[in-house]
């Protein structure tokens, strides 16, 4: 409870400083990639396209917090752009593979260094174990709250 007795402290919530610590992050991130041409969606798919190649649509909307709809434009200004391919016709299904080009992983390399720049800066103020205890504490957070919704 707040000072006055209605909702939610948020000097104690810690649902609204995991919101303001995402911002905090989020901006930052927007920062350094503006520079490259770049922005965080951008930045997750083509992570995202590396890490996993051949992902679809609805696949990278998932990993990126988007809907299909924004990833699709995407995809689309990004294959456009010669950072990714995805063919003509779906292989299997209505699933279109996308692919990183040699282009969008120059891209990406680029965009990395700067993104784990302000990781290292976010994490700067904390010991190796608080680093790890951290990582540790939000992982058992998510699997908490995802194995509570399973029911749903």
């Amino acid at each position: 409870m707040s000072q006055d007795g209605a909702g939610v402290d948020l000097d104690k919530s810690l649902g609204y400083l995991l919101k303001e610590v995402s911002s905090a992050l989020r901006t930052a991130m927007e920062e350094v990639l503006r520079p490259l041409g770049m922005n965080v969606t951008r930045y997750s798919c083509l992570e995202l396209l590396a890490q996993r190649p051949g992902l679809s649509n609805s696949e990278l909307a998932r990993g990126a917090f988007v809907t299909r709809q924004s990833m699709n434009v995407l995809l689309q200004a990004l294959e456009r752009e010669g950072y990714v391919t995805r063919p003509a016709e779906a292989p299997v299904g209505k699933v279109l593979p996308t692919r990183l080009t040699p282009l969008g992983r120059q891209s990406l390399e680029k965009a990395t260094v700067a993104v784990r720049s302000v990781e290292v800066r976010m994490l700067s103020g904390l010991t190796e174990t608080e680093q790890a205890g951290t990582f540790r504490n939000l992982r058992r957070m998510i699997d908490s709250l995802r194995e509570g919704s399973e029911g749903s």
